[in-house]
């Protein structure tokens, strides 16, 4: 069975992508969750992950520490990672690789943290432009593929890699097209998403850098997480 390292549900986007991809798509694997923060020994990841971060797939011999390239070892093994269609996979394709490599100011000023709730102090002209970007790319994948997920019918790897995305938008709610909002919502409730956000805000650790840069963009005005390990 597949192995899939990560760190903390709550802040960990990288993470998310094959974690969600895996679930939804029923593709079985072990969950090994090794949480970053104030306490962790960096040395730890490294036991596991030849770059030292997270997500990374074991699979017996084999060992994949990319998001974007673990998605790839599962197409090459399971059925429905990529859109059957090959104008949709190449769209697909081309929105996961987007996001994988762009929207600098996004995951910057909005990082994940999907257990509070923030009030941004201001939304720059970067963000703007990336949120501009986000709702041009997904209402592309909606108008040529039908929807309800940006590839066509069904949920794919590019949906996985904007999962992070919607929660994002749940804790810093941005000025967002009905369309754009909608599909957030419909990432948030899928049973996986579901199962992810409990975990999320089970979680007693903290690290202090990320609460620093979400603090940095906003005012938290809620925290839903449970209190902070001692």
């Amino acid at each position: 069975m597949y192995a899939l390292y990560i760190a903390n549900k709550n802040y960990s986007s990288w993470s998310l992508r094959p974690w969600i991809l895996m679930q939804t798509l029923g593709i079985p694997f072990e969950e090994r969750r090794v949480p970053f923060g104030q306490s962790a020994n960096p040395h730890d990841f490294h036991t596991f992950s030849p770059s030292g971060k997270v997500p990374c797939l074991h699979d017996g011999a084999a060992v994949v520490w990319d998001s974007l390239a673990i998605v790839e070892y599962l197409a090459e093994r399971h059925a429905g990672v990529w859109p059957g269609d090959p104008l949709a996979r190449a769209f697909a394709r081309s929105a996961a690789a987007e996001m994988h490599s762009g929207f600098a100011a996004l995951r910057q000023v909005c990082g994940m943290s999907c257990g509070v709730r923030v009030r941004l102090h201001r939304i720059d002209a970067p963000l703007q432009r990336d949120l501009a970007r986000l709702q041009e790319l997904w209402q592309e994948g909606f108008a040529r593929f039908g929807g309800p997920y940006l590839a066509g019918a069904d949920f794919s790897a590019a949906d996985a890699f904007y999962a992070p995305v919607a929660f994002r938008i749940q804790t810093y709610r941005p000025p967002l097209a009905p369309a754009a909002e909608a599909y957030a919502e419909r990432l948030l409730a899928l049973p996986g998403m579901q199962s992810w956000y409990a975990a999320a805000l089970a979680e007693t650790w903290r690290d202090e850098e990320h609460d620093r840069e979400t603090l940095a963009a906003g005012t938290v005005t809620e925290d839903l997480r449970r209190s902070a390990a001692r």
